[in-house]
């Protein structure tokens, strides 16, 4: 069926549009408009915002954290409504189904879930399968695990790094490679509470910076679009700006993304000894061109954070608000679930919310920052409307920053930026930059070809009302809100990548497992039948194997 939004303001980074105009879609992807033809079906749009769908690019949707937090929480899910009948899984009222309507409702079509354990992957898929509407894909987590630490003390070729990725994204059937405090979970396990760039781990002999150093290396070298999406260690500390920055100049000159990077931005400024020192990061930042980061914003409200980081989370369990927790020490990262309540009241939590605004505000490219809280670990998804009215305007922020401790406003830069976000760079950030970040060539656009993934707004003062309720979400073509609401439940498509590896690392894998688990390797593997449908996948494509390791020696060179 041909659409046509017919007078929208539309903004469109990718093909640098900012104006009036029409958007035009058949058969689930935008065309251009035909000659000769007229609409099937028509939207008065005028006066209207329209943008593609938007991306987030880091978001806690499923694995085990995210389920072992519902069980651990259900005083969290007594005041949403009932769930509808006839809907799959879970009856939390935080469910797969309610992340899709509630995502959806805010103009959103593509969720990335950041960190879920290779052995964990089948699960994670049966779940983001239950996710209505939205297309999603997650990242594997790597860097803590023995295979490879014991590749890296061996002092094995980067070819062999290269085919182990390889096949760990073909078995998950991930998007990218996370890696979480490189070394420091391992070393939690060997009874080390702090860990910090250049520590060692015992038995392995590696530091923090051995390990995420080669490991963005190499997948770098696979051709994958994302580069290593890296967690740091240091997170929550005070001073921890200092890894931070030290952490950017061991990047190589290779691209780098720094996850939920609002919570290495502190110094140890003032009678607290803590202080924001965003301004800091974001220069660095600024600086170099080949680091991304996404911010990880805090907001006042109750959470629970939930991580693969076992050290920190460990080392969290004294300060949960409510007092309990969880703590999985499994194969590889393990996973943290702690509740916590950030305070407008609390000096670190005000100085938190001040720091992730600075570093949205003070870095000077927005395709190079993302938009997230790190649902739910600096706040629920739901809050990004009211995170966005922030960036959105100066007395917005003024009328917050009245409220903090007194004592908070001199730790912070944020009283004096002005600087205020426009639809155009709010567009870039959520839908631009995510684009490029993951190498979709088929979304986060509005041009010819792109599929028919648009998010339109009406405009209002309330910049978080505009933003809460979508007047109109299409997805794939489809009507799925109207004025705020879901009016059709669709199923959207896990993407992945399938990068080129030589496949003989596959055999040493499987004697690995036979020798450390007495199981298969098979027993984890993610198959095309995983799922119950069978379009539910869909390849994002990766370069061919290049940069630091040509593909003959990734191919041919054995370490």
């Amino acid at each position: 069926m041909l659409t046509c939004l017919r007078g929208a303001h539309v903004v469109d980074p990718v093909h640098e549009t900012d104006s009036v105009g029409d958007v035009w879609f058949e058969d689930g992807h935008i065309v251009a408009q035909p000659e000769g033809r007229k609409p099937d079906a028509e939207y008065d749009v005028s006066g209207h915002i329209v943008m593609a769908g938007a991306i987030d690019i880091h978001s806690h949707i499923a694995g085990g954290g995210v389920n072992a937090a519902r069980l651990l929480m259900p005083e969290a899910h007594r005041a949403h409504r009932p769930r509808p009948p006839g809907t799959p899984l879970s009856t939390a009222g935080w469910s797969t189904f309610e992340t899709g309507r509630l995502y959806a409702q805010m103009g959103y079509t593509t969720v990335i879930e950041p960190a879920i354990l290779p052995h964990q992957a089948l699960h994670a898929h049966l779940e983001l399968a239950d996710i209505p509407i939205i297309d999603k894909g997650f990242l594997t987590v790597l860097g803590n695990d023995d295979f490879l630490l014991s590749a890296f003390r061996n002092n094995e070729r980067d070819a062999a790094i290269v085919d182990y990725i390889g096949a760990t994204l073909e078995s998950t059937r991930a998007i990218g490679i996370k890696c979480a405090n490189p070394g420091g979970v391992c070393a939690c396990k060997q009874n080390l509470r702090s860990f910090s760039l250049d520590d060692k781990v015992p038995e392995y002999g590696l530091s923090s910076r051995d390990i995420f150093t080669r490991l963005q290396r190499a997948v770098a070298a696979t051709g994958i679009p994302h580069p290593l999406h890296l967690h740091m260690s240091n997170l929550g500390l005070a001073g921890n700006v200092e890894t931070a920055l030290a952490t950017i100049d061991a990047s190589q000159g290779l691209p780098l993304h720094l996850a939920h990077a609002q919570f290495y931005a502190y110094g140890k400024e003032g009678k607290n000894g803590f202080s924001s020192a965003a301004a800091q990061l974001a220069e660095k930042i600024n600086a170099d061109k080949k680091v991304t980061m996404d911010v990880g914003q805090v907001m006042f409200a109750n959470t629970v954070t939930i991580s693969t980081d076992v050290m920190k989370q460990l080392n969290s369990l004294p300060s949960g608000r409510p007092k309990k927790g969880v703590i999985f020490d499994g194969d590889s990262s393990g996973l943290g679930v702690v509740p916590y309540a950030y305070r407008v009241s609390d000096f670190f939590n005000a100085v938190q919310w001040a720091a992730g605004l600075e570093l949205f505000l003070l870095t000077n490219d927005p395709m190079r920052v993302f938009f997230t809280v790190d649902h739910p670990n600096g706040a629920p998804f739901t809050s990004y409307p009211e995170v966005l009215a922030l960036l959105m305007s100066a007395d917005k922020r003024a009328q917050w920053l009245s409220r903090l401790p007194a004592d908070v406003l001199e730790m912070t830069s944020l009283p004096s930026i002005k600087r205020e976000y426009s639809l155009y760079e709010v567009a870039t950030m959520t839908r631009a930059a995510p684009r490029k970040l993951y190498g979709f060539n088929d979304r986060g656009e509005l041009g010819p070809g792109a599929v028919a993934d648009i998010a339109v707004y009406k405009p209002q003062r309330d910049k978080a009302g505009m933003f809460r309720d979508a007047a109109y979400v299409f997805k794939d073509g489809d009507l799925v809100v109207r004025d705020g609401k879901v009016s059709r439940y669709t199923h959207g498509k896990t993407l992945h990548v399938h990068p080129e590896y030589d496949r003989a690392i596959n055999k040493r894998l499987d004697s690995y497992y036979d020798d450390l688990y007495g199981m298969p390797r098979s027993l984890f593997e993610v198959s095309d039948a995983a799922l119950p449908n069978k379009d539910a996948f869909a390849e994002v494509p990766s370069r061919r194997l290049g940069g630091s390791i040509g593909r003959a020696e990734a191919v041919h060179r054995r370490g």
